[in-house]
């Protein structure tokens, strides 16, 4: 097949538009256009009032010899590159070693179905509930203030993502088209097609919990096993090779490959590796706030008179700021008509995440904003960034009352240094509820600082990013793992054999699709490995 690229059409186009385009491209009759089929479309929204439709096509021709010898010199006339995902191995019949898998998140989750269709019959270890379960939990929070630590927006079947915007896009380098493979396993398991051609595509939370439970079904068919509500207490290292795991409720699982894709939120897993010797070191990560505005603000400065066109949905943004500290603040996890969402997992511990729906239909847009922080800020040893997300959280906790009401402010008062005392024309969504007040006493002075700097800086390229009545809601703490367990070329442990660092708990991924890409990855290690012996 051939690939056309930057294949240009206006926003309204009729539909027989693409295929006529296509013909013209290559100088073909309709006769000679078997098929094609659209593998990417976005658009191009730089000249506003003019939006145009962009699209990369597959085309099935039988003059594909002569086109490709006729568009040699053109870049956007090339063979279609053979995205097909092909298994590394294949378990021999009646093998018995099965691998381990800790954590059902998109990583873990990604895992285990390799594993399984490569025929291992992984064991996967999940401390939350069922997505089912722990969405009650979850939503219960949100309205009681009632918080398991064990079943929530971090912990549960799906993970983080679960309760999120369902993004699917990642800059993550993907040579191997395994990102292809997660579509369209999601495809497969009950999302709509369009993700595997839109750009950004998303799923959104409540089509996630479905999937979810689908991939799961999926596992167990190929003889899989998941085990909610076991968390793992220990690890059995026996002279720098993995044995086990033994779990919370005593019982232990022989295994010398374990998984471990545990997310960003597993503190005392990260701990537990750390007192057993495993090697970790401290990475950046980043601290912030989340701020909504009106989704239609966002709208109009982005997309102009075409804002609320079907074809284009809710309008998102990127922005990023270099600050005069040597800070750089920059937007994060931006959820188009979403909401702010509590995201704790430890008592007395107050976080914020974001999230949407499928419809993006929320009246606020919301993202983080963030300050990009290192390991010289968090001197103090591998797990000390750890230490610095949970003071933060307890402050935002006391901040905003104790009873986990989120501290928040208006942007106006925030950039003029003074408290906030009332809502204005924007209603936060966060639930339980919001408590305004002061946030200059949530962050490091130097965050707050970059951030009153950056505000006014992306009001310069979205016009009302300032506005007075914007509100910011605190603490954002989780944007990814304070930590990094280093793993070899083997994708194993530096100095734990059989242990396999994944995700992004361990530092190598951020989000659901990069998340699910490294979960393939290590899989085929963990794969390689076992039918080599």
């Amino acid at each position: 097949m051939l690939r056309l690229s930057q294949i240009k059409l206006p926003l309204d186009h009729p539909e027989a538009a693409l295929e006529e385009a296509i013909l013209k491209k290559l100088h073909l009759s309709a006769a000679d256009l078997n098929h094609f089929s659209i593998f990417k479309r976005s658009y191009d929204a730089r000249k506003k009032g003019n939006i145009t439709l962009v699209y990369i096509v597959d085309v099935e021709t039988p003059k594909e010899k002569a086109l490709l010898k006729r568009f040699k010199k053109d870049p956007h006339v090339v063979p279609t590159p053979d995205v097909t995902y092909h298994p590394v191995a294949q378990a021999p019949a009646g093998f018995e070693n099965r691998p381990i898998v800790i954590g059902m998140g998109p990583c873990g989750m990604f895992a285990g179905l390799m594993l399984a269709q490569m025929g291992f019959r992984p064991i996967i270890l999940e401390r939350g509930k069922s997505v089912r379960d722990r969405s009650v939990d979850t939503f219960g929070f949100w309205l009681k203030k009632t918080l398991n630590p064990e079943s929530n927006a971090q912990f549960g079947e799906g993970g983080a993502g679960t309760f999120s915007d369902g993004k699917l896009y990642s800059q993550v380098s993907d040579p191997h088209h395994y990102g292809r493979k997660v579509l369209t396993e999601l495809v497969n398991a009950g999302a709509s097609p369009e993700i595997l051609y839109i750009n950004k595509p998303h799923i959104g939370t409540y089509r996630l919990v479905k999937i979810v439970q689908n991939m799961r079904a999926t596992i167990e068919a190929l003889g899989g096993e998941i085990r909610f509500q076991h968390r793992v207490a220990d690890i059995d290292i026996d002279q720098g090779q993995v044995r086990g795991v033994r779990l919370e409720n005593g019982d232990y699982l022989a295994s010398d490959h374990v998984v471990l894709a545990v997310g960003h939120s597993a503190r005392d897993t990260f701990e537990m590796l750390y007192n057993r010797g495993v090697y970790i070191e401290a990475k950046p990560f980043s601290i912030g706030f989340r701020v909504e505005h009106p989704q239609s603000l966002i709208d109009r400065c982005r997309l102009g008179d075409q804002a609320g066109h079907p074809r284009l949905g809710s309008a998102d943004y990127k922005l990023v700021h270099h600050c005069e500290n040597g800070r750089t603040v920059y937007s994060f996890c931006m959820c188009p008509g979403g909401k702010v969402v509590a995201a704790a997992s430890e008592p007395g511990r107050l976080v914020t995440n974001g999230m949407s729906e499928y419809a993006r239909d929320e009246s606020n847009a919301n993202s983080a904003i963030v300050v990009g922080i290192t390991p010289d800020d968090y001197p103090e040893g591998p797990l000390a960034g750890i230490a610095l997300q949970r003071q933060l959280e307890a402050g935002a906790f006391e901040l905003g009352g104790g009873t986990y009401e989120a501290p928040g402010q208006l942007v106006g008062d925030f950039l003029a240094q003074r408290p906030s005392t009332a809502f204005g024309e924007v209603h936060p969504s966060y639930k339980p509820g919001v408590t305004l007040g002061d946030l200059s006493e949530s962050l490091p002075e130097y965050a707050i600082a970059a951030i009153r700097e950056a505000i006014p800086a992306f009001d310069r390229q979205i016009h009302g990013f300032a506005m007075a009545d914007a509100v910011l809601t605190g603490v954002e703490t989780r944007t990814s793992s304070p930590i990094r367990i280093k793993r070899n070329e083997q994708f194993q442990s530096l100095n734990t054999v059989g242990l396999y660092p994944a995700g992004e708990g361990a530092g190598y991924a951020g989000g659901i699709l990069s998340a699910g890409i490294d979960g393939i990855r290590v899989a085929e290690a963990v794969a390689l490995s076992l039918v080599k012996g």
